[in-house]
């Protein structure tokens, strides 16, 4: 295992904007960031024991409820933080993510606001 692998952050998204704040605060906050756009690299990832792993629960690439249950599942990954985000009125996904494993879930909004806290807490 890579001596800051417990340290890296690995993101499941396709949005721009996401990427670039994401990028950004995780640059602020010292971390190692990783993007991720299939379930084989984010399963194959997730055996470094990344410090978290953040999910937007909109990306079509790959089904991230279907993902946060194995990796939940899984006793070589189940102890990684796991965050989803999504839009404020997807309350039923909400539901069903934190069913699946996801440790916070947050709307788009509150995420993006306390992304630099959030990646603190990783760091």
């Amino acid at each position: 295992m890579p001596s800051n692998g417990n340290k890296t952050v690995l993101a499941v998204l396709d949005d721009l904007f996401f990427t670039v704040k994401i990028n950004e605060a995780a640059k602020r906050a010292g971390l190692p960031i990783e993007f991720l756009k299939t379930e084989d690299a984010v399963l194959e990832r997730a055996k470094t024991h990344p410090a978290l792993i953040i999910f937007d629960l909109n990306y079509q690439g790959v089904d991230a409820l279907k993902l946060v249950e194995a990796l939940k599942a899984d006793a070589e990954t189940k102890g990684i933080s796991v965050i989803g985000y999504l839009s404020h009125v997807q309350g039923e996904l909400k539901v069903k993510a934190q069913e699946a494993g996801c440790d916070a879930v947050l709307p788009r909004s509150a995420f993006s606001q306390n992304l630099p806290q959030i990646l603190k807490r990783h760091a």
